[in-house]
């Protein structure tokens, strides 16, 4: 076995360039004849003094002998590759039918080519349930770039992270190509930006195909519509990113450049719509287009406009006049500051040993609006609490400032304590305006004499009234249990976004090209719908667990080559994947999917 290079001359130019092969020489008879075993292509960049060392490592991979002195690491690395293509060429020509019984030397027996499984094997399962790989066709994607699609997007749910590191991941420790026989390591790393590119240029596309097949496939009700916004920031200053802008963070990193996605879902949390906007968009302007945008893509398909749910940030007055005079029923929570609250008239929604939740349904005079009034003892607590550490922190201050009027080098100037104390009440706004604070003047040296403090007897009113929150809406037919339970389902879109951030790599972006940023989050997007239609389909089956949970207990699922020599000089080298788990098991199992992912492929390579 030798690596012969073979120069090749240029018909068109005149010049030449230099192609590699694996020849492998055997005697037949008197005859030696030569055949190649792998072509290497023009991008073998392995010094001419190494080839001798790879040779050596190939065969010992290949036939179990044992190499007596340590090479390089990159030499070891590309003759494990090389390796395995050479025993992925001679697969076909050995039948894995029967049984196959040989005497081998089990102290030969090796193990290599860990690759993991189980979590690729679920989402892939959940890509093709969800018709993705023949959209991808059905848009005129190529076979090699619906592979690198898939692969971008699974890379994206099983280990989130940059499309650099996708790349690496798919090479050196995924067995996603065995799963699609494509080979994932002779591609380049610039091939995952361009799918990246080709992705969101089919965006709008690929979002309707996976409404709608999610809808027919889960019968789901397009009764609700859910939307709000979230941003993610950036690594670098993005100059030249007409996206990233300065704004409020949700992460509390508005140090670093922004972008905003904005999402709508249904009430079963599948994504409809998404779009990105600038890190510094008011969340109170994009409702309108969004609606329109979902709108012009469903029309016709619903017999009456969903419900639209949001929260408070997005519903101002122009946003709910938007939707009545468009005809939409909604339901937000309220900005209204005030709190009324009569525990007399209200109804229990929700009973259990950590909440009790009791709303008053009241109708406003002036708009014609259902107010729904809501008091949840858990939210009573917290507030509680949250107000006892502001006064005890504010007081605390207070005490800090008094002491110091004795004390060398602290504030004590009249003027300059008072601006001081100004200062502490809008920090502690919420705990100040229930105290009384009183500064007294000494009026020979123009300082602070004493500074006092005295907290405010409880207001007997309702805007006071800790733990209660209001909801509007003109559903008027809907009781107020109903009413409660949809607002409820905010807390599913918090969900997605918080699985998007923490789960699925959403956060930070690394990219400075904004059409890169969005491809980005459209990625991480389409690996939502796969883990939530995971996710919808085992919760039916009684398994609740997180994506992270269920990540965990997949990822040993691993794929093995065991190799071994055996009695008559023979290499045997086997593919499968490991024997599932317990826990791998019963996943497999509710979702109705093979238990051992991959075909065992068996190869025999022969010295003779």
């Amino acid at each position: 076995m030798y690596i012969r290079k073979t120069q090749i001359q240029k018909k068109k130019s005149g010049g030449h360039y230099f192609t590699y092969r694996i020849v492998e020489s055997r005697r037949v008879g008197k005859k030696v004849n030569q055949r190649t075993l792998l072509n290497l292509g023009t991008d073998f960049s392995l010094s001419e003094e190494q080839w001798p060392l790879l040779i050596k490592k190939i065969q010992e991979v290949l036939y179990g002998q044992q190499f007596l002195f340590a090479i390089d690491c990159e030499v070891d690395k590309w003759a494990r590759h090389y390796a395995a293509r050479i025993i992925a060429r001679q697969q076909d020509e050995e039948s894995g039918n029967g049984i196959d019984y040989r005497e081998v030397n089990i102290d030969s027996l090796v193990m290599n080519r860990p690759r993991s499984i189980g979590c690729e094997h679920v989402t892939l399962e959940a890509l093709r349930l969800l018709e993705l790989d023949t959209k991808f066709s059905e848009l005129g994607f190529t076979g090699p770039q619906t592979a690198l699609a898939i692969g971008s997007i699974i890379a994206r749910a099983c280990h989130p992270a940059s499309e650099r590191e996708t790349h690496r991941w798919l090479q050196d420790q995924s067995g996603l190509g065995e799963l699609l026989d494509h080979n994932f390591e002779e591609v380049s790393q610039y091939k995952m930006y361009q799918i990246s590119d080709l992705l969101l240029k089919k965006k709008s596309a690929i979002e309707e195909h996976l409404y709608c097949k999610e809808r027919n496939l889960f019968s789901l009700q397009e009764t609700i519509t859910l939307y709000d916004l979230t941003n993610t920031y950036f690594e670098g200053q993005c100059l030249a990113n007409t996206l990233a802008k300065r704004g409020h963070s949700k992460e509390k990193r508005s140090d670093c450049p922004l972008v905003t996605l904005a999402l709508v879902l249904d009430s079963s949390g599948f994504p409809k719509r998404s779009r990105v906007f600038e890190g510094n968009v008011s969340e109170a302007l994009t409702l309108a287009k969004m609606i329109q945008e979902l709108q012009s893509t469903t029309e016709g398909s619903v017999l009456q406009k969903p419900t639209v749910v949001m929260d408070a940030g997005i519903a101002t007055e122009e946003n709910i006049d938007w939707l009545k005079d468009n005809q939409y029923p909604y339901l937000v929570v309220s900005r209204k500051k005030h709190r009324e609250f009569d525990e007399s008239e209200s109804t229990i929604v929700k009973e259990d040993a950590e909440c009790t939740v009791k709303v008053q349904k009241v109708i406003d005079d002036e708009s014609g609006e259902i107010l729904l009034y809501c008091h949840s003892s858990q939210r009573e607590k917290k507030e509680r609490a949250i107000g006892v550490l502001f006064s005890t922190r504010f007081e605390e201050a207070l005490q800090y400032l008094s002491d110091g009027l004795k004390i060398k080098r602290r504030l004590k100037k009249h003027d300059k304590v008072i601006e001081k104390i100004g200062r502490l009440k809008q920090q502690f706004s919420k705990a100040a305006k229930l105290y009384t604070v009183t500064v007294t003047k000494d009026e020979e040296s123009g300082n602070a004499g004493k500074i006092t403090w005295q907290r405010k007897p409880a207001a007997d009113t309702t805007d006071t009234y800790p733990g209660v929150y209001c909801l509007r809406t003109n559903q008027s037919d809907w009781d107020e249990s109903t009413l409660w339970k949809t607002y409820t389902m905010l807390t599913d879109l918090e969900a997605v976004f918080r699985s998007l951030k923490s789960e699925l790599g959403l956060r930070p972006i690394h990219h400075h090209i904004a059409e890169r940023v969005s491809g980005h989050l459209f990625i991480t997007l389409l690996a939502y719908h796969l883990v939530h239609t995971t996710r919808y389909r085992l919760r039916h089956a009684g398994i609740h667990d997180s994506w992270t949970t269920l990540r965990n207990i997949l990822l040993p699922h691993n794929r093995v080559t065991v190799s071994m020599q055996c009695k008559n000089g023979d290499a045997v080298h086997i593919r499968k994947s490991v024997q599932a788990e317990p826990e791998q098991h019963e996943i497999y199992s509710a979702l109705g999917v093979k238990i051992n992912p991959g075909n065992v492929v068996k190869t025999t390579l022969t010295t003779k």
